[in-house]
Parts: C-alpha cells; sequence; structure tokens
C-alpha cells in the first residue's frame, strides 16, 4: 500500500473552488433535494442506500405521499410499508426506517434529533446516514462519507493511490467541510456538489473508488439467498395466511430452504407464524 500524500489547507480550498465549479455544471434536480425537512430527507438518505437514484426518484414522491410524516409512517402497519418499499431491495431499511419514526413519533415528540450521536443511536442511521441528514436538513457542515464523496476524494487528491482507508479520506472529508463552511459556502451545496461529481466520474473515468481499501464488489443477486428472501417476502405479502408448502412451490424452493428464510425472516421482524403454520407480515 502506497503512503498517502497530505493536503495542507490551501491545496484542500483549491480542492473545493474546483469541485463547487464541476458540481455547478454536473447538478442533478432530484425532487428530494427541494425539501429541507428532516422526515423527507431521512427517506431519501435511507433510499439512496445501495439503491441507484433512478430507482428511488420513482420511489421518493410516492412514499412521501402515502407516508408523509414520521406520526403516519409510525401509525402504518408493517405490511403497509413493506408493500410500499418492493422494488428498492434490502426490505431491512424499510423495517428501519418504521422503527425510528416509531421512536421519534413516540419518545421524541414527533422531532429528530440534531446531534450526530443521538440520530446514529436510531435504527438504520449510520455515520454517512447522520452525517447526510446534518447538511441536508439542517445545512451544518458534517463529514458525508458515502460511495461518490469517496470516488472524488481518491481521483482528486489521491490519484495513484491504492488501499486507501476510510480513516484517512474521513480525516480530509471533515477538514474540507470545515473550510467550506469558514468560507460562508453552505453545506448543503458543498455536498450536492461532491454527489454529483463523484456521480459523473464514475460514468466517466474508472471508478476511483475501486482504490479504496473498503470496496467490495456487490455479489450477483439471482440465486443468492438475498432473492430467496426478497421472493418470500414478496409472496406472503401477495398471499397472507399462506403455509411454508405452499410458498415454497410458489417461489420454486426446496421447503427445507423455504423453513430457514421464513425463520430467518420472523427472527427478524418481518414475519409471524400462526398457530397451524400460516404465515403473515409481523404487526
Amino acid at each position: 500500500m502506497q503512503t498517502i500524500p497530505q493536503a495542507d489547507d490551501a491545496e484542500l480550498r483549491a480542492f473545493i473552488t474546483r469541485v463547487l465549479a464541476e458540481g455547478a455544471r454536473l447538478y442533478r434536480d432530484f425532487s428530494w433535494r427541494r425539501s429541507h425537512e428532516p422526515y423527507a430527507v431521512l427517506v431519501s438518505e435511507v433510499m439512496l442506500q445501495q439503491t441507484q437514484t433512478a430507482r428511488v426518484e420513482r420511489y421518493w414522491g410516492a412514499w412521501m405521499e402515502r407516508f408523509p410524516t414520521f406520526d403516519a409512517l409510525a401509525a402504518a402497519s408493517v405490511a403497509d410499508v413493506l408493500g410500499a418499499w418492493q422494488g428498492l431491495g434490502y426490505n431491512r431499511r424499510a423495517l428501519a426506517l418504521k422503527r425510528t419514526a416509531e421512536i421519534v413519533s413516540e419518545e421524541l415528540g414527533g422531532r429528530l434529533p440534531r446531534d450526530a450521536g443521538a440520530l446514529k443511536a436510531l435504527p438504520g442511521i449510520g455515520p454517512a446516514t447522520a452525517a447526510g441528514l446534518r447538511a441536508f436538513a439542517w445545512d451544518e457542515p458534517a463529514a458525508y462519507l458515502e460511495t461518490n464523496v469517496r470516488a472524488v476524494f481518491l481521483h482528486e487528491l489521491f490519484p495513484e493511490a491504492e488501499g486507501v482507508s476510510d480513516r484517512e479520506l474521513g480525516a480530509l472529508v471533515e477538514r474540507c467541510a470545515e473550510l467550506a463552511h469558514a468560507a460562508g459556502i453552505s453545506a448543503r451545496a458543498w455536498n450536492y456538489a461532491l454527489l454529483d461529481v463523484g456521480a459523473w466520474l464514475k460514468r466517466s473515468v474508472e471508478n476511483p473508488s475501486r482504490r479504496s481499501r473498503h470496496h467490495t464488489r456487490q455479489s450477483a443477486f439471482e440465486g443468492s439467498w438475498r432473492q430467496k428472501r426478497a421472493r418470500l417476502l414478496a409472496a406472503v405479502l401477495a398471499d397472507p395466511g399462506s403455509r411454508a408448502e405452499q410458498l415454497a412451490a410458489a417461489c420454486e424452493l426446496p421447503v427445507e430452504v423455504c423453513d430457514a428464510v421464513l425463520e430467518e425472516l420472523a427472527r427478524e421482524g418481518f414475519l409471524a407464524r400462526e398457530a397451524g403454520g400460516a404465515w403473515q407480515i409481523a404487526g
């Protein structure tokens, strides 16, 4: 692994200027960027975890119409929430989002905390999501390190380095957030620029994120355990009250595999088995 050079503040200010100029040229006008309401921002940030923007664009508005507030999402059934999420993948995110809504609605007076630590204590909110909330909902400087941001820093500041850790990058992301704030640049403008330039880089050059120590290729979905989970969950949503044998036949799975997946989904709070062996969406 190569030694990572350290950029000084003058170099970082020049970097910020370049990224802002490119970001203005490449700006993407997504619907969720037109709202700074914390709940709306949270929904977009959770949807954007591991999902392409084009797909999120198709779902975010419909979700906001159906569940417009934390209270509305908290009051919704798990079946309705999972049904609205179908097609976005990684259904754990929908369940975590609902659990966060329940906590915010029932324990926090309907308002998200602004403190990063308090945000990260909520289900489904990690460091990047917490930073995105602080930047986009409240325009506060935050070290927002996600895949597109990572690509920009690697391409611009470490063009030859391999195996760069997020710890090394994170310090620079945080320092740039501070320098941009000190220069009067809004956190929203700075992070939108990073996201848009990063997305453009991934389409235009060999993905710089591959030089991150943490880069992994997503495993194939077809035939995977993830696919079996998704198919069985969709089958229960479509035909609640089905037994394992019926679900196995509908999803073309061996009964023993079906049983294992159903039990896993039940442990995670997606499903519940009734007396007699019928499967329902939990809650």
